[in-house]
């Protein structure tokens, strides 16, 4: 089965969707969140272009307008360090999962999903100041 997950603002519109394949109808938020930065991060080693467009920002990268840009090109990122950078920005509230208009609010939750599941990742974005 494929589910479509998409980034959107907090007032709804879509900046990114993706489609990604799953095994079972009964998925943890935790193995959500594990697929999605695992296909960004494959498919971005698999072609090392020059930015990196992703949930989550690399070690190695600075942030930049049109995504996260790598320092140094040709180096490939960690699936495993990104994906629990992952989780912990998702404990930390650094952005939400909503699935079927509800929340998620924790990593083992799990959900029951279809073809018309809707799974929304809203990032968050730090107040600059203080």
């Amino acid at each position: 089965m494929t589910i479509t997950i998409t980034d959107e603002t907090l007032t709804g519109d879509i900046l990114n969707r993706i489609e990604l394949a799953v095994e079972n109808e009964r998925i943890s938020v935790k193995d959500i969140i594990a697929a999605r930065v695992e296909y960004e991060v494959n498919a971005y080693n698999k072609r090392l272009p020059e930015y990196f467009k992703g949930l989550i920002q690399p070690s190695d990268a600075e942030k930049t307008i049109n995504g996260f840009r790598m320092k140094k090109r040709d180096s490939k990122i960690d699936v495993e360090k990104q994906v629990f950078i992952a989780y912990d920005a998702f404990q930390k509230n650094g952005y939400f999962v909503i699935i079927d208009d509800q929340q998620a609010d924790d990593l083992e939750q799990e959900v029951l999903v279809n073809s018309e599941t809707s799974i929304s990742f809203i990032k968050l974005t730090p107040l600059v100041g203080g």
